[in-house]
């Protein structure tokens, strides 16, 4: 079964740093958009296996990106 979280990408410095909206205390970084995002994947698998293990449930995701476009 796949989930799919709202990742948010910063681009801090150099680097990248992500984490999921609805994953409070999971976040990751990056030298690449594309490395910060396959780092983010494994992060978010790691943050749900540490959940389940320590009996806290995991939920469903409540969030999702919309890009609104206005004129400056």
């Amino acid at each position: 079964m796949m989930c799919r979280y709202a990742v948010v990408v910063e681009h801090i410095g150099a680097d990248y740093c992500a984490y999921p909206s609805d994953l409070p205390g999971c976040m990751t970084s990056g030298e690449s958009v594309e490395e910060t995002l396959e780092n983010m994947r494994n992060a978010i698998a790691l943050h749900l296996r540490g959940l389940r293990e320590d009996g806290l449930p995991v939920l469903d995701t409540l969030r999702t990106a919309i890009y609104v476009e206005v004129a400056p």
